[in-house]
C-alpha cells in the first residue's frame, strides 16, 4: 500500500479544487494512504475537508512513496521546501499556466496514475543550489536551497547594484546590473530565461550565470561547470539586498558575502515513459507553431 502526500497552493482555486477531487477518487481505488498538507486541505471546499480518508501532514519523512503537487511549477518549488534530502519522488499536476515540472494535466490523471502505480515511469533527477552566507543570516534558516535559481537584486532604489563575482575563488567581474541570476538546469526556463539566459537540459552538469539589465554591455550570460563554487559581494547605494531562493526572498546587508555551491542532493522529478524534456520544450516556449515546420 503506498503512503501519499498532496501538497497544493496556499488558496483556493475551482481548478485545483476538482483536480484534488479527481486525485482522491483515483488514489482511493488502488488502496493508497493519502495524506494533504494541513493549510491546503483546510482551504478546500467541505466535502474534501470531511472525508475520512484523508489524513494530514505537516513535515515529511522517508516513509512517504510519492509526493504529488497541484498547481503549477510554483507550487513544486513550494513542495521542495518539505521534501527536502528525503528523496521522495515528485509527480506534478498542472493547473497553473506553463508548467515545465508540473507537466500532468487534470485529465490525464487517471492515466498518469495508472502508469505510476504499475511502475511504468521514469525519474529525472534535478540538481539544486545551496547558499551559505558570511556572516550567517539567520532570515535564511535551514531552506538554504533552491531548485530553480538563486537571485540577488537592488532594493528600495531604482539605483543599479554592482555584484562583484568570483568563481572557484578567482575574480570574474562585477556586474552593474538590477541583479544578478545563478540558474540549475531546472530555472534555466525561469527567471534566467526571461533576462535573455539559455535554455540548459536538466542532465547538463552546469549552471547559468545571467545578469539582469547589465550597464555593461558586453555582459552575457555564463555557462559555468555545476562543480564550481560562486562567492558574490554587493555595493550600491542603499545598504542593503534581497537574494531570492526561488520563490523565498531575504533581505541581506551589503556587509554579507553570499556563496553558492551544488547541493549534496537532488529532487526526484518522475516523468512519464512518453514524456521528454525536448517535447515539453517545443509545447511551452510553442516552437512547434512555427508553420514552416
Amino acid at each position: 500500500m503506498m503512503k501519499i502526500a498532496i501538497y497544493g497552493q496556499n488558496y483556493a482555486k475551482d481548478s485545483t479544487q476538482n483536480a484534488l477531487e479527481i486525485l482522491v477518487e483515483v488514489l482511493l481505488k488502488y488502496d493508497a494512504k493519502i495524506f494533504v498538507e494541513s493549510d491546503f486541505l483546510s482551504r478546500q471546499h467541505e466535502k474534501i475537508q470531511d472525508n475520512s480518508a484523508l489524513k494530514t501532514f505537516s513535515k515529511l519523512d522517508k516513509s512517504y512513496d510519492l509526493l504529488i503537487s497541484i498547481g503549477g511549477d510554483g507550487t513544486i518549488l513550494r513542495a521542495i521546501t518539505y521534501v527536502r534530502d528525503l528523496g521522495i519522488p515528485i509527480v506534478g499536476i498542472n493547473t497553473g499556466r506553463l508548467g515545465f515540472l508540473a507537466t500532468i494535466q487534470t485529465e490525464e490523471i487517471e492515466s498518469a496514475l495508472a502508469e505510476i502505480f504499475n511502475g511504468d515511469y521514469k525519474i529525472s533527477e534535478r540538481t539544486l543550489l545551496s547558499v551559505t552566507t558570511q556572516p550567517k543570516s539567520e532570515a535564511i534558516g535551514e531552506t538554504n536551497f533552491a531548485l530553480n535559481e538563486i537571485a540577488l537584486s537592488r532594493k528600495n532604489t531604482t539605483s543599479m547594484i554592482t555584484v562583484e563575482t568570483h568563481l572557484d575563488d578567482e575574480y570574474l567581474t562585477s556586474y552593474w546590473a538590477d541583479g544578478l541570476i545563478l540558474s540549475t538546469p531546472t530555472g534555466s526556463t525561469g527567471y534566467s530565461l526571461s533576462c535573455g539566459g539559455p535554455v540548459i537540459t536538466p542532465e547538463a552538469n552546469n549552471f547559468a550565470l545571467t545578469p539582469i539589465a547589465p550597464h555593461n554591455l558586453s555582459a552575457r550570460p555564463l555557462i559555468i561547470p555545476d562543480k564550481t563554487k560562486v562567492t558574490f559581494k554587493v555595493d550600491g547605494r542603499e545598504d542593503q539586498f534581497l537574494m531570492s531562493l526561488d520563490s523565498r526572498i531575504v533581505t541581506l546587508p551589503n556587509t554579507t558575502t553570499v556563496t553558492v555551491k551544488k547541493a549534496n542532493f537532488a529532487i526526484k522529478m518522475v516523468e512519464r515513459l512518453q514524456e521528454t524534456f525536448l517535447d515539453t520544450l517545443r509545447k511551452k516556449l510553442l516552437w512547434g507553431e512555427d508553420r514552416r515546420n
